[in-house]
């Protein structure tokens, strides 16, 4: 599916489309040019030895164990550290025999070759379980495979082990649809299928398919980031201590289901991205990377570098040669198998950093993005990886960053010495939110600050925002919805429950949070799977702490089917105001403009595309007849979006039948003005109609 073998890039960046863009970064030309020669070194040094790319990073072709057309096996791995390495398993009653022991190759790489059974059958069946047993001077220790395509759990034992997953082909599954074309705009629906069913349980690949895709259709998001895939020992680290990379996880199914849940996105034309987590590992040795040949280095970092000691995990490095081919490789395998359409990397302020990022207030001072305290080579293995993935999937490939430190020239192209990435996190926006939700009154919100929060970020490197992701929705935190009204959001949210002050702010404040941050906030969007219907209580995984509970590991579904209950309203909200961004493509409009942000009214006004007016008032008590507001293109408006409707369980105080003519008398800074009424806690959107 690659669309082509990598070319090398320019001898030089293209510095000068950096400067035009930000002539801050004139002061820092020096180290700019210094970090591009180190990835063009490394990339030179590819093409030399391994014939380029896009061969280098099939590593997961031979690297592991794979069957051959005559039905013998080859397994290679890496392992510098070992004294021998063996094969056991089902095939071998578990017995360690001189036939199944690895032969040592050179750069710490070892083959194995079986042969088929006399009567031509493969010499281990599908479904087999298998160890690698790696001899130390510490004795002989299992492993598990790191190119491992499938991890089991048996239940009642904390281990994950390898299982062989070669399936006859009649059980293989079959991709009918091709890759989405890169939307103009992402509109992202962070999902995690374990959590994706009304049940105390661990949901399926299936059950997301059948019951969770339609949902996501139905709203109009194009595009799913999928959490917690690549296979994680324990459950609450919510995919983030990964023990096998290549794995898909098992606790949802097998790994045909994931690729029907793929290609079945794809026949609806959504983008599907996966969240993968190349910034540390899990320290588990039995079941994970750490410690596989014996050796306290292998893929990490030997002494304190390899260790990250805020998230207990192992750091790869970077530099070594073969964690190169194992990461690179890592990307392709969820494209080439899986069909995956890009990444969401996380954790990629610890891997820019030395300090990862702990216990430094980034202030924005590009000192602190272009010191010693930048990891070059963490850099240029970002670069390596979106150099590699736009080159060979130039035509849908999308990568995200989660980055805190608003590091400059990180979502820009390599060519240009930047980091790469199509979009970053706006990571600053539901801080935001959340801390006003917390700390200050909502009729004490400060306008400037809001609108300041939501446009403050680099032009030309686009941003996804969102109110809250995952992140807020955890234990230790709330969601907004929650935030807004958990005082009453167990007694009121029924239709015949008696009036509710909190229940009415809440509803209302949850619809104009989320509109202004899609409105305003960035070049693509973010919600979390059941945030848009104002999911209620927080998000917990079995573990020690709960009792193992999955009571909190779910999303109620029956609350927003239930047509009784008032979370209907919000998740129509939801779907109108996704399906309008759809119609008018605002977040891939470069025009926007904030003509009004009056303090004393809670008033905020700008324009999107052209055609748009956007125009909140978050005052809690004051509506406004007649309202001034100014307007870029003269022309006739309506209204299309109006979170006061009666379906968005509002007030229904505005007439929709009102047409809005502009005058041209210049106002706030544009060419024309027209009037308005806008009821307190309401956000409305005008478009122009001639």
């Amino acid at each position: 599916m690659a669309q082509g073998n990598s070319q090398e890039p320019p001898a030089e960046p293209n510095v000068d489309k950096l400067f035009s863009l930000d002539g801050y970064l004139r002061d820092h030309e020096h180290e700019i040019r210094r970090r591009y020669g180190c990835f063009l070194g490394l990339l030179r040094h590819i093409n030399e030895h391994e014939g380029g790319l896009e061969k280098f990073s099939r590593g997961y072709e031979w690297y592991g164990l794979h069957r051959n057309p005559d039905n013998s096996f080859t397994m290679w791995e890496w392992a510098p550290g070992a004294k021998g390495v063996y094969l056991k398993g089902d095939f071998s009653d578990w017995e360690l025999f001189d036939q199944f022991a690895f032969k040592r190759r050179d750069f710490g790489r070892w083959e194995l070759h079986i042969p088929p059974k006399v009567d031509g059958s493969p010499a281990i069946q599908h479904l087999s379980k298998l160890k690698l047993v790696m001899v130390t001077p510490q004795g002989n220790q299992e492993r598990i495979c790191p190119w491992a395509r499938y991890v089991t759990r048996p239940k009642d034992v904390p281990i994950f082990e390898q299982v062989l997953w070669d399936p006859p082909k009649d059980q293989v599954y079959t991709f009918k649809h091709p890759h989405p074309k890169r939307p103009p705009a992402l509109k992202i629906y962070e999902s995690h299928v374990g959590i994706a069913s009304w049940e105390g349980k661990v949901a399926t690949y299936k059950e997301f398919t059948q019951n969770v895709l339609p949902r996501i259709v139905d709203l109009g998001y194009n595009s799913i980031q999928l959490m917690a895939v690549m296979e994680h020992a324990y459950y609450a680290s919510f995919g983030y201590q990964v023990t096998s990379f290549f794995a898909a996880s098992s606790r949802y199914g097998p790994p045909e289901d994931l690729k029907e849940l793929v290609d079945t996105a794809h026949a609806n034309g959504i983008t599907v991205l996966l969240d993968v987590v190349h910034s540390h590992a899990s320290k588990n040795v039995v079941d994970g990377l750490n410690q596989f040949d014996g050796t306290n280095s292998c893929y990490f970092h030997d002494g304190g570098r390899g260790n990250h000691d805020l998230w207990d995990s192992r750091l790869f490095n970077y530099t070594e040669w073969e964690v190169l081919r194992f990461l690179l490789s890592n990307l392709r395998m969820w494209i080439e198998e899986y069909h995956f359409d890009g990444f969401r990397f996380d954790g990629v302020t610890s891997m820019l950093y030395h300090t990862h990022g702990m216990g430094h207030g980034f202030t924005g001072h590009y000192d602190e993005y272009f010191g010693l305290n930048t990891d070059t080579e963490s850099f240029n293995y970002l670069q390596l990886a979106n150099y590699m993935l736009h080159t060979l999937y130039p035509d849908f490939l999308i990568t995200v960053s989660e980055d805190v430190s608003g590091m400059p020239t990180l979502g820009r192209p390599v060519q240009e010495g930047g980091g790469g990435f199509d979009y970053r996190l706006a990571m600053g926006v539901p801080d935001m939110w959340i801390k006003l939700l917390k700390k200050v009154k909502d009729e004490d919100w400060n306008m400037d600050n809001i609108a300041h929060t939501l446009t403050n970020r680099r032009w030309s490197e686009p941003c996804i925002a969102y109110a809250e992701s995952h992140d807020q929705a955890l234990v230790g935190d709330k969601t907004i919805a929650f935030w807004l009204m958990d005082k009453e959001m167990y007694s009121h949210m029924s239709l015949v429950s008696g009036p509710s002050l909190i229940i009415d702010r809440g509803i209302a404040l949850h619809k104009m949070i989320r509109l202004i941050t899609i409105g305003i906030g960035g070049e693509g969007y973010l919600n979390f799977i059941g945030n848009e219907f104002g999911h209620p209580e927080w998000l917990d995984f079995p573990r020690i702490g709960n009792n193992e509970s999955y009571h909190y590991a779910r999303r109620q579904w029956n609350l927003v089917d239930d047509p009784n209950l008032k979370y209907k309203f919000l998740n129509n909200f939801d779907r109108d105001m996704i399906h309008l961004e759809s119609k008018y493509k605002w977040l891939s409009h470069h025009q926007n403009f904030i003509s009004l942000k009056h303090q004393d009214d809670k008033v905020l006004v700008f324009d999107r595309a052209d055609v748009l007016v956007f125009i909140f008032n978050f005052h809690a008590t004051k509506s406004f007849t007649d309202y001034k507001i100014g307007v870029n293109t003269p022309g006739t408006y309506r209204i299309v979006l109006d979170s006061d409707a009666e379906q968005y369980g509002g007030h229904k105080r505005l007439d929709h039948n009102t047409l809005f003519h502009t005058f041209n008398e210049p106002w706030n800074n544009r060419p024309c003005h027209t009037f308005v009424y806008i009821p307190s806690r309401t956000a409305i959107v005008l478009a122009k109609v001639d």
